[in-house]
């Protein structure tokens, strides 16, 4: 493995152990992206919480880091339904993060560049 494809997995490693941390710690956060039609808020956060950090480990891992960087990328597309709508809720009085529109819909086109992330470091395995 080269350096920089290291360095590539460790940072996505990284950064899906903070956020995996950040839902099971403050699911509150987290709680308002998820759709009502899906049911439970908590157990969705608390739900993609281990997932990421399942993936986490899985890419930190040389043998098993194509498998964790396809499963983040598949993560990253799966939650980007609750980033929508955190968009479409937005608004000056809500009472998380979302109430600035512009960090609610600048997130949307992040996702791209997370899941090319993600798909690199399986691809690079």
């Amino acid at each position: 493995m080269s350096r920089s494809t290291n360095l590539l997995a460790g940072s996505l490693a990284a950064t899906l152990t903070v956020t995996g941390a950040l839902h099971l710690a403050r699911p509150e956060v987290f709680e308002g992206l998820v759709p009502e039609a899906l049911g439970s808020p908590r157990a969705w956060v608390y739900g993609s919480g281990v997932a990421e950090l399942a993936c986490a480990a899985a890419v930190a891992v040389p043998a098993t880091r194509r498998v964790g960087g396809m499963a983040a990328a598949a993560l990253f597309v799966g939650v980007f339904p609750g980033n929508v709508k955190m968009a479409l809720d937005s608004h000056a009085g809500a009472r998380h993060w979302s109430r600035k529109r512009s960090v609610a819909w600048g997130r949307l086109p992040l996702q791209v560049p997370l899941v090319a992330w993600a798909w690199k470091v399986a691809r690079t395995a």
